[in-house]
């Protein structure tokens, strides 16, 4: 004959099921991805110069990103005025622990300067071995020398981020202004979206640029997501 539970036990069992559903709830659900941790490495155009701050690149691509289900949290490594040698300067104290993935946009202010192309490439270097001996992956994004610094400049500068980035194995994206610019084009072909200077986006700018550059940094999560 089964014996029957006394009320006291009863009770106790009542008042305990909801907690055992839910900790059942919680052992069969999957886990929740966790946030992948960006660093944006540049200058002005990182930074967002001349924008209030939810129009910068910076916010727009985390917005960009979130919208389409990434859970992404973006450092903003954007220093205005700064050349490759000073985001190598940075870079090793910039990659915190928790960084997995970091997005390079450097070179203009090289340009602005005139520096030497065999000088950015060494920056540039050393910025991605940075990362390499890090773990982090990168998504190194080229920039074109205008025409007027002579062919033989703009061949050695224009070679610089395709080149590294295969070296390295990073995604690659040809341009940061792919999204306003026609292909060739210089700023000043894209003056609605630009800034008085004619140098930095404005906002409607900023959006354009995300949406052409968006599709690389989701590669650069889905690495980071494949490494893990």
């Amino acid at each position: 004959m089964k014996r029957s539970l006394g009320y006291g036990a009863a009770m106790r069992l009542n008042k305990a099921m909801p907690a055992l559903v839910l900790l059942c709830g919680m052992l069969a659900a999957p886990a929740r991805a966790e946030t992948v941790q960006l660093l944006a490495l540049g200058d002005s155009l990182t930074q967002g110069y001349g924008l209030i701050e939810q129009d910068g690149f910076v916010p727009q691509l985390r917005a960009w990103l979130e919208e389409r289900g990434h859970d992404v949290r973006i450092v903003n490594g954007g220093v205005s005025g700064d050349t490759t040698a000073g985001g190598l300067s940075r870079v090793d104290w910039s990659l915190t622990p928790e960084i997995q993935g970091m997005i390079v946009t450097l070179g203009g202010n090289d340009l602005l300067r005139a520096l030497s192309p065999e000088v950015s490439r060494a920056n540039l270097e050393g910025i991605l071995q940075a990362a390499e001996a890090k773990g982090v992956e990168v998504l190194l994004v080229g920039m074109q020398a205008p025409g007027n610094y002579g062919p033989e400049f703009k061949q050695s500068f224009d070679a610089i981020y395709p080149e590294l980035a295969e070296r390295f194995d990073t995604v690659y994206a040809p341009s940061f202004f792919a999204g306003i610019l026609p292909e060739g084009g210089t700023p000043q072909d894209a003056t609605e979206f630009m800034q008085a200077d004619g140098i930095h986006p404005n906002a409607e700018g900023v959006t354009r640029v995300v949406e052409a550059l968006g599709p690389s940094v989701e590669e650069l999560i889905a690495r980071i997501e494949d490494a893990d």
